[in-house]
């Protein structure tokens, strides 16, 4: 295919801002997604196109980072711009230190265990907030170098890519620590080589006993050419379990016991859950020493990570210390208590799900973003929760009333009304005639109407019909207004349509459903709802509703019976 000049220019230019931006070679991929953005009329010829711009690329990679900077100035100085504007920084969120625009690196990690939960998802928003406010990188890196205690779930890792995505995150690079074992294996070799690491045959009792009296472990002192030799034992499988663990060397007599040459590499006999990975190794680095060698790695220039991982920060120093490289700029944040859900981990809820005490990782009962999703909060929503609470180190306490106020905000313009009655009571009204109520969608009145015909019965909620008595007077909700003349059985008459009746006599005004309805049931953090509603909900697939006196639900299947997710009131 022949590419005019123009098309040539609009490619050359982009291949420069993603060279420029991440200071290295740009990227095919991202090249050709700003490309096809703005040439439209290429979109037909992708794959044809492709070789052609990576030509291009081609001809960028040869030149140096000044002539790349220099040639974009003179061919689209607005790109420049637009990279370094300076931005103010979103309201929770304080500028990060020493970072610059283009430069900033960060990662969310999370194992992939299960899927987010509200807690990680504040890693997801916050990180990518920061991100965007630099103009920088976001890579997601799954920490799933423990197959046996905290066994990653091969849904998981789409699971996080998939609510990433919702959440309006895309990252520039996604790792997968499994994939990289050699490389921890490299500067495993690099450490024993340079009598920074041993390896450990004391059991964990001894050693704890050893690290506590401040002492050293007998075999500390092993010269760094025996260790390599038992490295390599451990490698190619003659020692069991526990029988051997490299350890880092520290200061056995630091005041933190937990920095005293802690562990890098243990033996783990069970294969991992990844088809890819499956029973290569068993041998595997522990978290501090994974993520120490990823983030110098990738290039991490900031860290956000909760206060009780600080000594993480201090173990891992040692590390870059011995290696040589410059530790990333940590921030550490509190802990967050969200009311109503209590306390919780991924390895927890797994347990109850598997156990069938949840009915899954989606149920409304669950702080997982998958059941916040599907009970129909926004994820903008989400996001403006998650930046206001901003970074700080002390410990907060939050309703989740905050977060469904933000949702509320949404919703509500949007969510067309109707009526479900649970625990329905029959209702049968005298001296009336059939006929078609046509209340509102929405209380503005410019959704248009719903219609629903009755003939002389409607259903009502139990809890309405125990407050009612021989003779009171009450009005159904946008029909008419009806006086109880029984309630063992549940009896009224037809008094009038008047709503000045109602306004003179006070009148209980009480929501109401045909008795040729469609059944509902609504599931929801409290519990079980079953009852009967309006035949018109049956339109609302997937979308957010309110019932009226009720609360907001998202319709999530419709077949003979409906079936909402509880939003919020």
């Amino acid at each position: 295919m022949t590419l005019t000049d123009e098309d040539k220019q609009i490619i050359e230019k982009y291949a420069l801002q993603n060279a420029v931006k991440y200071g290295k070679a740009p990227q095919l991929a991202a090249v050709m997604g700003k490309v096809m953005g703005e040439c439209t009329h290429l979109r037909a010829s992708a794959k044809k196109i492709s070789p052609v711009i990576q030509e291009i690329l081609d001809r960028v990679i040869e030149e140096t980072p000044e002539q790349w900077k220099a040639r974009l100035e003179a061919l689209a100085p607005e790109l420049i711009e637009d990279m370094c504007a300076k931005k103010e920084p979103v309201k929770g969120l304080k500028p990060l230190d020493g970072a610059e625009c283009g430069k900033v690196v960060m990662r969310f990690a999370p194992n992939p265990n299960g899927p987010p939960t509200l807690g990680s998802t504040r890693g997801i928003v916050v990180n990518s907030e920061y991100v965007k406010m630099y103009e920088g990188k976001l890579i997601i890196r799954f920490d799933d170098t423990d197959p046996q205690t905290k066994r990653p779930m091969l849904e998981a890792y789409d699971w996080y890519l998939d609510d990433c995505k919702w959440l309006g995150v895309v990252p520039d690079q996604v790792v997968i620590a499994s994939d990289r074992i050699p490389l921890y294996y490299k500067y495993a070799r690099q450490l024993i080589e340079q009598n920074n690491a041993y390896v450990c045959f004391c059991t964990s009792e001894d050693f704890k006993h050893l690290k506590d009296a401040k002492e050293p472990c007998p075999h500390r002192n092993t010269s760094p050419e025996a260790n390599l030799i038992q490295w390599d034992k451990m490698l190619s499988g003659e020692y069991e379990a526990k029988d051997a663990v490299l350890r880092l060397k520290t200061d056995i007599r630091h005041k933190d016991p937990a920095i005293r040459d802690y562990g890098i590499f243990r033996i783990i006999k069970e294969s991992h859950p990844r088809p890819e990975v499956n029973d290569r190794y068993i041998v595997w680095p522990l978290l501090d020493f994974e993520g120490a060698i990823e983030d110098h790695e990738l290039g991490t220039t900031h860290i956000i990570r909760g206060k009780d991982l600080m000594d993480s920060e201090k173990r891992q120093m040692y590390i870059y210390k011995y290696l040589g490289w410059e530790y990333p700029k940590t921030l550490h944040w509190g802990r967050v208590k969200m009311h109503g859900f209590g306390k919780f981990s991924t390895s927890t809820l797994r347990r109850a799900i598997e156990e069938g005490e949840y009915s899954g990782w989606d149920d409304p009962r669950l702080p997982t973003l998958r059941a916040m999703r599907r009970r129909g909060i926004q994820p903008q929503a989400i996001r403006k929760f998650m930046i206001e609470m901003g970074v700080g180190e002390t410990d907060m306490s939050i309703s989740m009333d905050t977060l469904y106020a933000e949702n509320r905000k949404m919703v509500d313009p949007i969510a067309n009304r109707y009526f479900f009655v649970w625990d329905p009571v029959e209702l049968t009204i005298a001296d009336v005639e059939a006929c078609t109520a046509r209340p509102p969608k929405h209380p503005t009145g410019d959704k248009g109407h719903r219609s629903i015909d009755v003939a002389g019965r409607v259903l009502i909620c139990m809890d309405d019909m125990k407050q009612l008595k021989t003779g009171s007077h009450i009005r159904l909700k946008d029909l008419y207004n009806v006086e109880i003349t029984s309630v063992a059985p549940l009896r009224a008459k037809y008094i009038g349509d008047e709503v000045t009746d109602l306004k003179k006599e006070r009148m209980k005004i009480i929501h109401w459903a045909p008795v040729d309805g469609i059944p509902v049931k609504v599931l929801s953090p409290d519990g079980e709802f079953k009852g009967m509603g309006e035949k018109m909900i049956a339109t609302e697939l997937d979308k957010i509703v309110q019932f009226e006196r009720f609360g907001f639900c998202r319709i999530d299947s419709v077949s003979s019976e409906i079936v909402a997710y509880f939003t919020h009131r």
